[in-house]
């Protein structure tokens, strides 16, 4: 099922890590794309929620200030759930097109190796360690 099939070789790992064989790299986009249709599906239901949510965001007048507030509050927590999905999925994506470009394990910032246990643990990661820790510190 791997979207490159044959590319499995091509896949960098860092010093002391096994190649990727090709069935870790079908297994690994079996993953990525279950995950595209769960986020999607996710994506979906969060989108619809919060339609409603807005729908009715004008209704009760006589709402007090609490009720008022509580609203806004659901409608906030709402936006950021369909925001992080839609993340979640767009991340999903680019990694299934970085496997079927053969540039997947390859970090964003300094073109080495992500690492394979790296990818295996967070299949969506675009750096390496000591990059990412170098983003997180800024």
């Amino acid at each position: 099922m791997s979207d490159a099939p044959g590319t499995a070789a091509a896949f960098p790992v860092r010093d002391g890590e096994d190649p990727w064989s090709p069935a870790e790299v079908d297994a690994l986009t079996c993953h990525l794309h279950a995950e595209v249709a769960r986020l999607t599906a996710e994506l979906h239901s969060a989108d619809a929620d919060l339609t409603e949510l807005l729908r009715h965001s004008g209704d009760g007048a006589g709402d007090d200030q609490a009720d008022s507030g509580s609203s806004a509050v659901e409608r906030e927590q709402e936006l950021t759930l369909v925001n992080n999905t839609r993340d979640l999925l767009e991340q999903s994506e680019r990694a299934l097109e970085r496997i079927a470009a053969g540039t997947y394990g390859v970090c964003d910032a300094c073109a080495s190796a992500i690492g394979k246990a790296r990818l295996q643990a967070f299949p969506r990661a675009l750096a390496c360690v000591e990059c990412k820790q170098r983003e997180e510190r800024r």
